[in-house]
């Protein structure tokens, strides 16, 4: 046992040396690679440099050149100052200023004019005092002929200005539509009749619409509308145009507009409408609730409307005095609310 034991332990040791003379061999050999990689690697980047060094060498020369050519063209600027050149121009401009006499064209043409207006007096013998004379009596006869002129054409305009007045567009619009029923058991609706009004409560537009399907009710004790005023109104699509037209770049007025825009299948800025039936005010006339028209108008205006059957341009005049009640203070709470001032009122 001893002597295997010790056999054991001489392998051990005899393996070790070799092990460590393989490690040592190896070491040596990674230092040799890992020295010729840097030698590779410092000649490779030498050779960049040696290139980068050359361009900078050829590129050089051309400094000293430039700076030779800036040097004399500052000798030259200074030469220039220094000669007499620029002290004559500036001489000669003071003394064209100071010898200037002259007299304007049309001081000449009207000394000339009343010389020969003059010469022509005296080659056919009339006096100065004559003219004078007529030419007073002309004048007052004229000014009076402009002051009736004037007048009349006053008049006359004051007259078109009252008949305009009716037709004439304004900021804020006010809009109504009629409708009737349509599809099963009459539950959609569809445009019958569109009213427009002015600020002033002038009717700028109403028109009848023809029916473009079926009409199951016409809702006549509600809407006034009849078989007889769609047969005789107007083609949809033009009334759709007209009335864009006329609300493009507008404030719009009406009460539960909703309703009236998804009829005409038109579209409205939201800043440039104003409906009654959200205005919060009005809403504390029915404690809450989406007050009516009708309801508004008896208890704010003091006015009865929608008696029976509805007028679209009844309905239009009472919104826009709605809003003309209380538009002031309608516009200035928007206008705090966006963060800036801006006046919608007319004068």
């Amino acid at each position: 046992m001893g002597n295997g034991i010790f056999l054991f332990s001489e392998l051990c040791y005899f393996l070790l040396i070799i092990v460590n003379c393989l490690l040592n061999i190896v070491y040596v050999v990674i230092g040799y690679l890992l020295y010729i990689l840097k030698v590779i690697l410092q000649q490779t980047f030498h050779v960049n440099m040696t290139e980068k060094s050359k361009k900078r060498k050829r590129n050089t020369p051309s400094q000293p050149n430039q700076t030779f050519i800036k040097r004399v063209i500052d000798e030259n600027w200074q030469k220039l100052l220094s000669s007499n050149l620029m002290e004559a121009k500036t001489e000669k401009v003071e003394d064209k200023k100071d010898h200037f006499t002259g007299i304007f064209r049309r001081a000449r043409k009207k000394n000339s004019d009343v010389s020969n207006n003059e010469k022509n007096l005296k080659s056919l013998n009339i006096s100065n005092k004559s003219m004078n004379n007529n030419t007073e009596t002309n004048g007052v006869s004229n000014c009076e002929t402009q002051h009736k002129k004037q007048q009349s054409t006053s008049s006359k305009t004051q007259n078109n200005d009252s008949k305009n007045k009716t037709n004439k567009l304004t900021k804020f619009i006010a809009m109504d539509c009629e409708m009737v029923g349509i599809g099963f058991e009459g539950g959609d609706h569809m445009l019958a009749r569109v009213s427009l009004v002015n600020k002033f409560g002038d009717c700028i537009y109403d028109k009848f619409v023809k029916p473009r399907e079926e009409v199951v009710d016409y809702r006549t004790k509600i809407s006034g509308i009849r078989k007889e005023d769609l047969l005789k109104g107007e083609d949809f699509t033009t009334v759709q145009k007209e009335v864009a037209e006329i609300l493009r770049g507008r404030i719009l007025v009406g009460h539960s507009l909703k309703n009236d825009l998804s009829v005409l299948f038109l579209s409205h800025p939201k800043k440039s409408i104003r409906d009654t039936s959200k205005y919060k005010p009005f809403r504390k006339v029915t404690k809450g609730s989406t007050p009516s028209l009708k309801r508004l108008a008896k208890e704010i205006l003091g006015i009865e409307i929608q008696h029976g059957e509805h007028s679209s341009v009844e309905d239009a005049k009472a919104v826009m005095q709605l809003y003309c009640t209380v538009c002031k203070t309608w516009e200035q709470a928007l206008s705090e609310k966006r963060g800036y001032s801006r006046k919608f009122l007319e004068s």
